[in-house]
Formats: C-alpha cells, sequence, structure tokens
C-alpha cells in the first residue's frame, strides 16, 4: 500500500519594497529635466530681447513720429510712411539697391555652387589649402578691400579700364553712371562673399551619401546628370539657407557702396550707387531731425527684405524640386 506525500506547502507571496515618500533629491531631479531646458536657452533670448525685438519695437514706435533727437517727439501716425511713396530718393535707392543685389549675387551663387562642386568631386592636391584660400576674402577687411577695388575701378589710372583699353574699349567713369557703379560694386560683394557661400554648399555636398553617386555612375550617369538629379535635390536645404543669407546680405548692403564713394553717404554725385541703408543712414544718423523718417525707411527695408526672401525661398524649392 503506497503512502500519501504530504503535501508542499505554498511558497510565500513576494512581499513588495515599501513605498517611500518622494526625497527631496528626487525632486531636484525632476525639476531639472523640466526646467533646465529653459534655462539653457534663456541666454539667447535675453540678448535678443536686449539688443533685437527692442531696437525694432523702438524703431518701429520712432516711425510713427516726427522724432527729433534733440528736440521734441510728436505722435504723426502713418505720415512718415506715406511720404516715402512720394520721397524720389526713396524710390531712387529701392532702385540701386535692388539693382546692386541683383547684379551681384546671382553670379556670386552661380560660382559658388560651381566652387563647391570641384572641390567636392575634383580629385585635387591639398584640397584643404584650397578650401582655406577661397575663404580669405571673407577674413579680410572690408575697408582694405574697398580701397583696392576702388583703385582698380579709377578712371584714368585703374586696371579695369586699362584692360578695356586693350580690346578697344574707352576708359569707363565708373563712380559716375549707374550701371557701372553697380557693376563695381557687385565685382567687390562678389570677391568678398564668394567663397564663404562655396564652404558653406561644400559642407552640404559631402553629407550626400557616396553610394548614389556610385549608383548613378553604374547606371551610366554623367557627372553633370549626377549634378542635376542628385547634387542638386540633395543640397536644397543647404542651397536656401545660401539664398537667404545673401539676400539678407544683399538687400543691407551698406560699407562696400560707401566707401566705394569715398565715403560720400549719397551715393555719388547724383545718388547713382546710393543704397536704402545708406540712405536710412542719411536720415536717421545725419540729419537729427529726420530720425523718425529714417526709422520708415528701416521697417520699409525690413518688409523689402521678407517679401524677397519669400519670393527667393519659393522660386529655389520649384526649381530644384
Amino acid at each position: 500500500m503506497a503512502l500519501a506525500t504530504p503535501a508542499r506547502p505554498a511558497p510565500p507571496a513576494p512581499t513588495r519594497p515599501p513605498r517611500h515618500r518622494n526625497t527631496g533629491s528626487a525632486k531636484r531631479a525632476r525639476w531639472d529635466m523640466k526646467y533646465s531646458p529653459y534655462v539653457y536657452i534663456a541666454p539667447f533670448f535675453i540678448v535678443f530681447g536686449i539688443f533685437g525685438l527692442y531696437p525694432m519695437a523702438k524703431t518701429a514706435w520712432m516711425s510713427l513720429h516726427d522724432w527729433d533727437m534733440i528736440g521734441e517727439h510728436t505722435f504723426i501716425g502713418f505720415d512718415n510712411y506715406a511720404e516715402l511713396l512720394k520721397d524720389d530718393y526713396f524710390w531712387n535707392a529701392l532702385v540701386n539697391t535692388l539693382g546692386i543685389f541683383v547684379v551681384a549675387t546671382i553670379p556670386q551663387l552661380v560660382l559658388a555652387l560651381f566652387l563647391a562642386n570641384l572641390l567636392n568631386r575634383t580629385r585635387l592636391r591639398g584640397k584643404t589649402l584650397f578650401r582655406m584660400a577661397i575663404f580669405v576674402p571673407n577674413i579680410t577687411s572690408v575697408a582694405a578691400v574697398a580701397i583696392v577695388f576702388a583703385m582698380l575701378f579709377q578712371r584714368d589710372f585703374g586696371v579695369a579700364n586699362w584692360l578695356l583699353s586693350v580690346v578697344g574699349v574707352d576708359p569707363i567713369d565708373w563712380d559716375a553712371e549707374r550701371w557701372s557703379s553697380w557693376t563695381a560694386i557687385a565685382f567687390m560683394v562678389d570677391w568678398r562673399w564668394t567663397g564663404y557661400n562655396a564652404l558653406i554648399l561644400l559642407a552640404g555636398m559631402q553629407a550626400i551619401p557616396r553610394d548614389l553617386y556610385e549608383a548613378a555612375s553604374i547606371d551610366g550617369a554623367n557627372q553633370w546628370r549626377q549634378f542635376w538629379r542628385i547634387t542638386l535635390p540633395m543640397l536644397t536645404p543647404t542651397f536656401v539657407f545660401v539664398v537667404l543669407l545673401s539676400t539678407f546680405g544683399g538687400l543691407q548692403l551698406f560699407t562696400e557702396p560707401l566707401l566705394f564713394g569715398n565715403g560720400n553717404m549719397r551715393g555719388g554725385t547724383q545718388r547713382e550707387f546710393q543704397t536704402l541703408a545708406m540712405y536710412m543712414y542719411e536720415k536717421g544718423i545725419n540729419s537729427l531731425n529726420t530720425a523718425g523718417y529714417g526709422a520708415a525707411i528701416a521697417w520699409a527695408l525690413f518688409v523689402l527684405i521678407g517679401i524677397i526672401a519669400a519670393i527667393n525661398l519659393a522660386v529655389v524649392r520649384r526649381t530644384v524640386k
């Protein structure tokens, strides 16, 4: 007869650790996770508020007044903006700004794209040296650049007129005509900023996977087709950034035309190359009793930059899509 085995006792139920109240360190950890990101980005917004947002608000308020820097401030509403529409000098400066912007920016972007693609695809010895060399103009003093180019474009002894005389072209008084002064200033701007934009575009090109080019080569695509089908579409975000950066800088052009005209704020004897930034300085700083009008010009320039930047953004995205 088999003996019955005694039943094994059930294992004791696992006990949960006692719940303790949150300690001070746990609370600090939660607060750190929740609020530290705002602390990290706060310096930027503080600096922007002091040196960016406040001046913009102050300028907008000044543009609504007949603002005398050493006298009274009379509220006149939008009269300064209405006066802009009837100001021939303002429209002249607007045409000059847009003209120099177009003449300088389009060749600058095309040349920067070409240089970036050349440094990216071509096997050159000393690539780092070439990259450093094309950036040198950007770190050169703008005053030195302007002085050198003013000498190059002199009417009587300039190198530009000497080169033109070789092919039988009469000497050009570069700062006496609108189109010639635009061209001279555009050369100056392009010389300074083409290398800078090329390095930004080069950085974007180097982020494109090499596998795409290898696959395209296997399929029989040449370098030109690879550039249009792979490089440009993949480079769209970087190219848009460069276009916007060139737009902001080109429409605020001030130092180059000022030094090209030997410090003349009028931009030539007949204001042939006076930009909006120069006209704003003339009215807002040089003339102490028209600071409100200068502030209105500043806001008109701000709106113009926003419109041109939006148009460029739409055109670039549609073109390289």
